[in-house]
């Protein structure tokens, strides 16, 4: 069990990751108006948590077969197919909740801080 769920950060979180690094580099080039800029990364980082909640719903009832999850697992920590529907949909499930909730905590961060750049924009670097 500790092998599928090793698997399924593994996949969910590149996938994750690269969304991070897409939304850094928007908030990066966008540091010059520090406030847009965590608007920006707020906006983006929602986006990425209802995506990523949307494939929560979607996980106990997607193919195991066609899941990322799958490919990765070695052929012996592969679970019985009888029971290999339910078992990868719900850690699927889990997965993409965590991470989902990582990102709508990102989001909150960001939110905080487009309101204090907000109301103190005095706070611009470069200034």
């Amino acid at each position: 069990m500790e092998a599928i769920e090793n698997a399924a950060i593994i996949s969910v979180g590149r996938a994750s990751g690269f969304a991070a690094l897409a939304i850094v580099c928007i908030v990066m080039s966008l540091s010059y108006e520090p406030a847009v800029a965590a608007r920006a990364g707020c906006i983006l980082c929602l986006i990425a948590a209802a995506v990523l909640f949307h494939y929560a719903l979607r996980a106990p009832t997607r193919p195991y077969r066609k899941t990322e999850l799958w490919i990765i697992l070695a052929k012996e920590d592969r679970p019985p197919k009888r029971i290999a529907q339910r078992v990868i949909g719900k850690i699927l499930y889990r997965t993409y909740r965590r991470f989902a909730e990582y990102s709508m905590v990102s989001a909150l961060i960001f939110l905080i801080l487009a309101i204090i750049f907000g109301f103190f924009p005095e706070l611009r670097l470069g200034d």
